[in-house]
């Protein structure tokens, strides 16, 4: 008998079970993860960078979850990467948020410097018709997340927290006074452990097992917008303005075209293009590393075009996977790459004229035509983002930047909870999966403050 079962091994699951024991080292907690151990987690595209479809993806699943791969930023406020600030208040979120950089802290050698705000950048953006949004962030870098997850993870063993690798979670039952969860380690026989109470972290990759769950128990569910777009990669030079002095530049944009909301975010300074699997639909996304060795010269970001489904359409998650879908069929199961010139042009970027380009791909991927795969209304509105862009960081509508299809991001259906993110009694959902947080910061303030809550331990922010 546990006292708690956390589904789930990325930082919201693992900063929830860091916070629970230190609290009362006496509890018996134990995680179960889809994935591999971190040690254990590698892609194994090698060198060409081609996913070859894994059953279960290393990038993005397995213990730290997806942020173990990443770039490693660390949004230290409210203003994106979830709703935080509106689900506890400016004040409690901000505690919460700082405990996740002071336990980082713990557990990082050489901890990174904070990138501040910038109100001259801010308002540069603003006299282009572009909003910035900046925050203090702090960024570990690939590596250096890595490492700094693997020694979290090393405390939460030592402590006796009680860590399964390669578990999936088949379902969880009500018994008198716990839960029953039943689970199965690869191909061997499914078992069933107890626990008075349960956690859910399963990240945006578990969304149908929160939906089953939801489901199976009558929980309300509220279908959340989903992003439609590409990752954009050029000459790191061109953006070295603002990545100097913030890191990271978030920016939003209405069009003019259909005044939709546009974001740029996620970008990496001397990064690289990756590939992600998720449930056999490959998308891009991009990381760097910390150490200046292993920086390219190039830089990357993702350029995303929201779509709100109103009405009664409660399938947004599956028509952005489609969309994905279909560009991996025109790609032959890769994911697509063309030159901006190119796509402005009316024509299929080739390999001949690929290779000419003076942005060298940093993923192997297959040259094409994005504007066979995605929709008219999103591709109008990339292109004009990257021409409103280019006002601010000059350069960035060149004819030889690069364009990889697609890249989507599916933000988990929103279950109806209470004031301590309970779905119901003894069972919380925290993280991506949970339709709040969208980024590693909020995800992991989430899980302490749900420790917190079970715990007991008062605070006063």
């Amino acid at each position: 008998m546990y006292d708690i079962a956390i589904i789930g091994g990325g930082i919201g699951g693992l900063m929830a079970a860091y916070r629970a024991i230190v609290n009362d080292p006496t509890l018996k907690i134990i995680i179960l993860e889809k994935g591999m151990s971190l040690s254990k987690r590698h892609c194994p595209a090698g060198k060409n960078q081609k996913c070859i479809h894994c059953k279960v993806c290393s990038i993005t699943s397995g213990y730290a979850g997806a942020g173990a791969f990443s770039d490693g930023k660390f949004n230290l406020g409210t203003a994106y990467g979830g709703t935080m600030g509106e689900e506890l208040g400016e004040d409690l979120a901000m505690y919460y948020i700082n405990q996740v950089d002071s336990i980082l802290e713990q557990f990082a050698d050489d901890y990174p410097p904070m990138y501040h705000s910038n109100e001259e950048l801010k308002l540069k953006c603003l006299q282009n018709n572009l909003r910035l949004l900046d925050m203090n962030v702090r960024h570990l870098g690939t590596d250096k997340n890595f490492d700094t997850m693997q020694s979290l993870i090393d405390a939460l063993e030592e402590q006796g927290v009680e860590m399964r690798d390669l578990t999936e979670v088949l379902e969880i039952e009500k018994m008198d006074g716990c839960y029953a969860v039943s689970h199965r380690r690869g191909s061997r026989e499914a078992e069933v452990l107890q626990a008075s109470k349960i956690i859910i972290s399963t990240g945006r990759s578990g969304s149908d097992f929160v939906i089953r769950t939801c489901k199976k128990f009558g929980i309300r569910m509220d279908a959340n917008s989903v992003d439609i777009g590409v990752r954009v990669e050029m000459k790191d030079i061109i953006w070295r303005e603002f990545s100097s002095q913030i890191y990271e530049p978030k920016i939003l944009y209405r069009t003019k075209t259909f005044e939709d909301r546009t974001r740029m975010f996620c970008f990496n300074q001397g990064g690289l293009v990756s590939a992600e699997n998720n449930h056999g639909v490959i998308t891009a996304n991009g990381h760097s590393f910390a150490q200046p060795e292993k920086k390219t010269e190039n830089c990357n970001f993702a350029i995303l075009s929201s779509i709100h489904f109103d009405g009664d359409f409660q399938k947004p998650t599956e028509y952005a996977e489609n969309i994905a879908r279909n560009t991996n069929f025109a790609a032959e199961g890769n994911i697509m790459v063309q030159r901006f010139g190119d796509l402005i042009r009316g024509r299929r970027t080739n390999a001949h004229r690929l290779s000419q380009s003076t942005v060298r791909p940093t993923l192997q991927a297959f040259p094409g035509d994005l504007s066979v795969v995605l929709p008219y209304r999103a591709l109008t509105n990339i292109i004009e983002t990257i021409y409103a862009l280019d006002k601010v960081a000059p350069g960035c509508a060149n004819d030889d930047t690069l364009l990889y299809g697609c890249e989507n991001k599916y933000y988990s259906i929103k279950p109806k909870h209470n004031e301590n993110f309970e779905i119901m009694e003894g069972v919380y959902l925290i993280g991506d999966g949970s339709g709040i947080t969208r980024g590693l910061s909020q995800s992991g303030a989430m899980g302490i403050y749900v420790a917190d809550k079970i715990t007991g331990r008062e605070v006063n922010a």
